[in-house]
């Protein structure tokens, strides 16, 4: 059984897979197109932090920030070992719920253009594709995608 609870970024577990996805975008993109947050921003009033596990093992990361108006998936990863068992979907189950309780009118995502997987991901939880926002720049390497609640 998949579990998603709240967990401190910190946790061992979870700081190997951040760091692991974390290299990932690295050997991926240009430094100038990698948009994670680093593990002590995921503690932040404004971030929801969650992970999904079976047993005792962490298999995923995902987090919700909060912004002015929206909500921002990010950390948004699975242990390689562990794709296609349900854990991505479970997440993001959480986080769309986490954004509803937060009353959020909409979530918003960048991802890289090279994550295939993650596209698919995303499509099939209604999100669609949209421009930039917040921050974010016209990047080759980025896609960005949005889902109204």
């Amino acid at each position: 059984m998949i579990i998603v609870e709240r967990t401190d970024p910190h946790h061992p577990q979870a700081t190997a897979l951040l760091k692991q996805s974390h290299a990932l975008m690295a050997s991926l993109f240009p430094p100038e197109d990698n948009y994670y947050l680093e593990i002590d921003d995921l503690v932040s009033p404004n971030t929801h932090f969650f992970t999904s596990r079976i047993g005792t093992q962490i298999l995923g990361t995902g987090a919700l920030a909060i912004k002015d108006g929206y909500g921002e998936i990010k950390s948004m990863f699975v242990d390689p070992d562990a794709r296609g068992k349900g854990i991505a979907d479970a997440l993001m189950r959480q986080l769309e719920d986490q954004a509803r309780e937060d009353k959020l009118p909409i979530i918003k995502l960048e991802t890289g253009n090279l994550l295939h997987a993650a596209h698919k991901l995303y499509a099939r939880h209604g999100f669609t594709l949209c421009g930039p926002f917040g921050d974010y720049a016209e990047a080759n390497s980025s896609i960005f995608m949005e889902k109204a609640l």
